[in-house]
């Protein structure tokens, strides 16, 4: 699908910012597939370590200075972290008793790199066993099955962790302006993006079975009206990065709703509005570009919803 997206209609600056970099998906598709799958063998072990969370945020991963992180999981009385680095490469294991080890993130197979995981995992006396099937994943293979995805291009990996870093940071500027309940912004090895919630207080009917997820999960995430946003660097569906908004339930005229900047669209496929990655990136003030659809797709939300806005966004007015 072409966006459209040009330099002249998002008034291009002479050299665009490298802390937004260029992501296109036919670049590294295979590299994405293969990547995605080893953050859903890290994803999983933080599933079954981590106490439970309401709406799964227990098992989500966080961006960091160098990759992503599980950030501290319990292990009985211990503590165990893993760390992806995407500036040196590495995957980085660390225990509240001081072990510390790493292996190279390479091209490999994920049934290699699940076999290095749980390797360590037993070396460090924190053995663990997860289900081997890949989530939100069409015809998936599991992971000690899987010798067909292998690819790692190094530097398209670190062009997609300076795109959640930025993300992360513009995205939580947009959450302090929320006084109501609002998810961290954090990262869903399932469906390969980075995203933040923001919540009306009021319960939500029953979501649809989505494919590829345990029921249970779903009605978890879903239990409550929600605004959301995220980052997803594009697949099957839509080969191209975009940021996305939706709202759940969708009110009535959400997807006729105006929403800014211009290149958003309502993407009837996802159910989503969708603003190309590009219009962020070739913008000359990428924040405000990024916040301006965070906010507007909030709004269309919020007020065909009836949320009480002058409660849920009085913190806003101090800052």
């Amino acid at each position: 699908m072409k966006s459209g997206i040009t330099a002249e209609k998002v008034g291009r600056s002479p050299i665009p910012s490298t802390d937004w970099p260029e992501l296109p998906w036919s670049g590294w598709d295979e590299t994405a597939s293969t990547l995605q799958l080893w953050l859903q063998v890290v994803g999983k072990i933080r599933l079954v370590l981590a106490t439970r969370i309401n709406h799964w945020w227990h098992v989500t991963l966080y961006p960091t200075c160098r990759g992503l992180t599980t950030s501290p999981m319990p292990y009985g009385a211990r503590m165990v972290q893993i760390d992806f680095d995407f500036t040196s490469h590495q995957l980085y294991f660390q225990s509240s008793d001081g072990f510390r080890e790493s292996f190279p993130l390479e091209p490999m197979s994920v049934a290699d790199f699940y076999q290095k995981v749980m390797g360590k995992m037993t070396q460090m006396g924190m053995p663990v066993k997860i289900w081997t099937m890949p989530c939100e994943i069409p015809d998936a293979i599991p992971f000690d099955q899987d010798h067909q995805h292998a690819a790692y291009d190094a530097a398209y990996v670190t062009r997609f962790w300076k795109i959640l870093v930025q993300t992360d940071r513009v995205a939580t500027k947009f959450r302090s302006r929320f006084t109501g309940k609002v998810s961290p912004v954090h990262f869903f090895w399932g469906g390969f993006d980075l995203a933040i919630t923001r919540f009306s207080g009021r319960i939500a009917p029953r979501h649809a079975s989505v494919p590829g997820v345990p029921d249970s999960v779903v009605q978890a995430a879903y239990s409550h009206e929600v605004s959301s946003f995220g980052f997803w660097p594009g697949g099957s569906v839509l080969q191209e990065p975009v940021f996305y908004a939706y709202a759940y339930p969708a009110p009535p005229g959400f997807s006729d709703a105006t929403v800014r900047p211009d290149g958003a669209y309502f993407f009837q496929t996802l159910g989503e509005f969708v603003l190309p990655y590009e219009a962020v990136r070739l913008s000359n003030e990428p924040d405000q570009t990024l916040l301006d659809f965070m906010q507007s797709t909030y709004e269309a939300a919020a007020d065909l919803g009836r949320w009480n806005r002058c409660e849920l966004e009085a913190f806003s007015k101090e800052i």
